[in-house]
């Protein structure tokens, strides 16, 4: 049997909004989503999992119908799934009594339950949220019912106020996959549980590889005999996943080193160079670390016209000749500091060269008292 597993693909959400560039970032989420369904039938999958917050709200009725429409386009792949905390059911949800395609199941009670789909000898468990937040470990305890079926739990949660889960107990009850969402970053936990993460990456937090979770499973006979944790035998199937990045967009930090010789222009041409090289498809957040020449100091909003950036840290410090400025400052405010750091400083030269830099640095700031700036 094979399945493809996604999550959190928080369709009606508008990533950055406000900025210039992301200006149709909301039709991309419905595009990567889109991709996934024609992907299903592309490669033939049986069953298509969605783990919680397909929409970044609840959803209305003619979104659903427009869903549910690109649903129908992939007649032979079997979708089943639940509601999370951003688009759970409500008293007024479009989700209730909302009839799907024939191939489509919405676990929608709010209690544990489950679907089989007697052509795939699968059974899917789960529930949907009705709520914002659910605060107990619902997941403790659920055990698949008919062990020579292919048991599948889908579950949304993982932190104090969105179901707690005890990772090692779940590992221990008996699912042949458990295909989690709610954690936006993809990861593999074990050998049958997984997040599969968010589709697409919704905020410069979520940096790296976006996508679904390729699976395939294969029901075999259970070793009776094989105590498993939580009272449970282990399952006997042969299950592989595969991680398909296939996101449109992709979050970057670009790493980029000063010297003392670089200027605004030459960091600013090394960060084209770099955002070059992942074509439309980066978003960035721009480090800047290394030392800087006396008197530069690297105009942010420059870096942030590149375009398609969310922020610009800089870490630099200057690269001051104390010697020279020392020589030049005796007498001075500037002289007494560095004389007063260097006496205080003892062996940790780590400590005095950053006290230094930091010092100086304000001292010689545009708002300091001191005559001698530098260029500043």
């Amino acid at each position: 049997m094979r399945f493809i597993h996604l999550a959190d693909v928080h369709l009606g959400a508008a990533p950055e909004a406000g900025r210039e560039w992301a200006e149709g970032r909301k039709d991309e989420l419905y595009e990567s989503f889109f991709r996934v369904l024609r992907l299903c039938g592309q490669r033939r999958i049986d069953l298509l999992l969605i783990a919680g917050d397909l929409f970044h709200r609840q959803p209305a009725v003619s979104e659903l119908k427009e869903l549910n429409y690109q649903f129908s386009k992939i007649a032979d792949t079997r979708i089943i799934m639940i509601a999370g905390n951003h688009d759970f059911i409500g008293p007024h949800s479009a989700y209730s009594g909302f009839t799907w395609s024939p191939n489509v199941v919405m676990l929608s009670a709010e209690e544990m339950d489950s679907v089989y789909l007697e052509e795939l000898n699968t059974e899917v468990y789960g529930f949907s949220y009705h709520g914002r937040e659910i605060c107990e470990a619902r997941y403790d305890e659920v055990r698949p019912g008919v062990r020579e079926r292919i048991n599948i739990l889908l579950a949304h949660g993982g932190d104090a106020s969105h179901v707690p889960i005890d990772k090692k107990r779940l590992a221990g009850n008996g699912f042949d996959y458990v295909a989690l969402g709610h954690i936006h970053k993809p990861e593999r936990i074990g050998r049958r549980m997984a997040y599969s993460g968010s589709l697409e990456p919704l905020d410069k937090t979520e940096e790296g590889e976006h996508g679904v979770i390729l699976g395939e499973l294969t029901k075999e006979a259970y070793e009776e005999e094989e105590a498993y944790s939580g009272g449970m035998s282990e399952p006997d199937s042969r299950l592989t996943l595969r991680f398909l990045p296939c996101s449109l967009r992709q979050y970057v930090t670009l790493e980029l080193v000063s010297d003392s010789n670089a200027v605004n222009a030459s960091l600013l041409d090394a960060a084209r160079e770099k955002m070059a090289a992942f074509g439309e498809r980066g978003i960035f957040r721009i480090h800047l670390t290394g030392v800087r020449g006396e008197g530069i100091h690297y105009q942010k909003e420059e870096f942030m016209r590149l375009g398609r950036v969310t922020e610009v840290v800089d870490d630099t410090a200057p690269d001051y000749d104390f010697e020279s400025l020392y020589a030049r400052s005796r007498g001075n405010l500037i002289g007494m500091y560095i004389e007063s750091i260097r006496d205080r400083a003892g062996t940790d030269e780590e400590l005095a060269r950053k006290a230094l830099y930091y010092g100086i640095e304000a001292l010689l700031s545009p708002d300091g008292k001191e005559g001698e700036r530098g260029g500043h």
